[in-house]
């Protein structure tokens, strides 16, 4: 017995499940972001080839507040930093790639000051909830609504109406992704994206960080957002069905699920980590299909100039760059980011 519980040990809470936990990334304009055991690093690449990276410390909230670490709290809390930082490392690498910055607004400015914030940062929060807001909106109003209307044609049947909400919704997400997908700039993303990916593919199986290395590895990932995404629909429809009110008042049902989406976030989080670490299994494989067929949508197969990118910033996440080439990336927030030199394609 307690081989096999040494063997279970070494499983979830070795070498592989460390780097397969710590490692996260974000594709950007141009670029990728990287979260690893040392810092968030976002490489860009710029009009002229050249490879500019920030880098700033990072330290997960858990480690602050050993609570936050807890199960299902951690993917609560992992949701909301998920949403902050993604909108502001897209705000960076846009001042990355050398577009002017958007003037504050006279209502940002008056917030501002009355808050005492920098406008930028009142910039940055307006534009989360704005986010969260259109995200409400599509993914909750609608499907809801729609909901509502079914509920009358089925007054008796509350499983069936929930079950087909939680359809709509994942009807509404997949046209969303489809319809964005067909723009010039975003398809880039996608690649950025995939090139992320087989950057941290080729990290988790122990192989020198290069471009070759990184290319033969697929664009789909389990821990990938988007499967994140789709578990938290499919999870959804379980909560909603059996915690969520049945109520054919349109604000008490948007209320209701809205109240427990944290529960949601939590739980998909869970599930998600747990899936990813046991990649072999066929009935996980099975519940992990959705999710990576998604993702066949929001990633493309990159270029080796975006793999290199996306290895740029994963060796300085994870303190993997040379001493210099990472201190002379580390930026303050008053200044402009230095130019990092070109990343190597040796390990």
């Amino acid at each position: 017995m307690n081989k096999v519980w040494k063997a279970l040990k070494d499983w979830f809470t070795g070498d592989w499940y460390r780097r397969c936990s710590s490692v996260g990334g974000q594709a950007v304009m141009e670029g990728v972001m990287m979260q690893g055991s040392k810092c968030i690093a976002v490489s860009v690449r710029q009009k002229d080839g050249k490879i500019v990276m920030r880098t700033k410390p990072h330290r997960r909230l858990s480690e602050k507040h050993r609570w936050l670490g807890y199960p299902i709290i951690r993917g609560i809390v992992n949701f909301c930093v998920m949403l902050y930082t993604g909108v502001k490392i897209l705000t960076d690498s846009a001042e990355m790639l050398g577009e002017e910055p958007e003037e504050p607004s006279k209502f940002e400015k008056k917030v501002a000051a009355a808050l005492h914030m920098k406008p930028e940062d009142v910039m940055m929060l307006c534009a989360v909830i704005l986010a969260v807001i259109l995200a409400i909106g599509m993914f909750f109003v609608l499907p809801i609504g729609l909901e509502t209307l079914i509920k009358m044609a089925l007054p008796e049947q509350d499983l069936v109406v929930n079950l087909l909400g939680g359809l709509i919704r994942i009807c509404v997400f997949l046209g969303y992704i489809l319809a964005v997908s067909q723009l010039k700039e975003i398809r880039r993303v996608f690649q950025y994206h995939g090139a992320e990916h087989k950057a941290v593919y080729c990290y988790e199986n122990n192989l020198p960080l290069t471009v070759e290395n990184a290319q033969k590895f697929p664009t789909l990932h389990p821990r990938c957002g988007t499967s994140f995404l789709v578990i938290v629909f499919l999870i959804s429809i379980l909560i909603f069905t059996f915690l969520g009110t049945n109520s054919s008042n349109v604000l008490a049902r948007v209320g209701s699920r809205l109240a427990l989406l944290p529960v949601v976030a939590g739980v998909s989080y869970e599930v998600l980590q747990t899936l990813a670490r046991l990649p072999r299994n066929r009935l996980v494989r099975a519940l992990m299909w959705p999710g990576l067929m998604m993702q066949k949508i929001t990633t493309k197969q990159p270029d080796d100039s975006m793999v290199e990118v996306a290895i740029h910033s994963l060796k300085a996440a994870e303190g993997i760059l040379e001493k210099d080439a990472l201190e002379a990336s580390l930026f303050d927030a008053q200044k402009q980011p230095a130019p990092a030199p070109a990343c190597e394609n040796d390990a």
